[in-house]
């Protein structure tokens, strides 16, 4: 498997990214192909196509390069829907529960944050697959304290629900609730996507990086913000 150094996943997601690679593939396709020295997961003729599942730090300086010479399109799935299945240190299958999260499509933004600027580029895209996916639990004392130190040992993809393509800066958005006033605090924003405080703040972050909205004010400690005059 490719190292993490070039923008591949962890060992954690290699079944979720093998399938998903499978997924995208279409007749004619490159597969893990070597260009400018990076590992690429698809080339479709003058598209790179790469695929992460977390993490897009990991893959920042990759990038960067790539979209100088490239168009570039960012694969990132998110669950709608997971399945977690807990097994021992032997391998015995434990239990499988559903998990009561759900991910949605501004979930990007978690990671988008790592990278706004990115999106600026006239040859960078993102495509979002929502997926049901199962996550495979070991009990081997390694693991988060969240998890109460059970380890992820694999993520696979069980199936894709919907797919949305983001094809350049502006197109993000189209994100944002048609409910909003003209200028919004992260708590509208919240309230009207029905989100966290703390994802909406990302969202206006990351926004604003890409110059597509700007702060306008202030009411109390809460920052306003519109979308920039110059967004035709």
């Amino acid at each position: 498997m490719p190292s993490a150094s070039n923008g591949i996943g962890t060992l954690s997601e290699r079944s979720l990214h093998a399938s998903l690679k499978e997924w995208l593939a279409e007749p004619g396709d490159e597969i893990e192909k070597q260009v400018d020295g990076y590992h690429i997961d698809i080339v479709r003729g003058p598209l790179l196509i790469e695929i992460q599942t977390r993490n897009f730090s990991a893959i920042k300086k990759k990038l960067s390069s790539l979209i100088e010479n490239y168009q570039v399109r960012l694969v990132h799935p998110i669950a709608s829907a997971k399945w977690i299945q807990r097994v021992d240190k032997r391998g015995r299958k434990v239990s499988r529960r559903k998990s009561p999260r759900r991910g949605r499509v501004e979930h990007l933004f978690q990671e988008m944050i790592r990278i706004p600027k990115l999106a600026k580029h006239a040859s960078f895209s993102v495509q979002v697959l929502l997926i049901q996916e199962e996550e495979v639990w070991i009990d081997d004392g390694k693991g988060s304290w969240r998890r109460k130190n059970w380890s992820i040992m694999d993520r696979s993809l069980l199936q894709v629900v919907d797919s949305v393509t983001i094809p350049n800066a502006k197109s993000f958005l189209q994100l944002l609730p048609d409910g909003l006033p003209d200028e919004f605090s992260n708590r509208q924003l919240s309230s009207e996507l029905k989100i966290p405080n703390t994802l909406a703040r990302k969202m206006t972050y990351s926004l604003r990086k890409m110059d597509l909205l700007k702060t306008v004010g202030k009411v109390g400690n809460a920052y306003l913000f519109s979308v920039a005059e110059d967004v035709g």
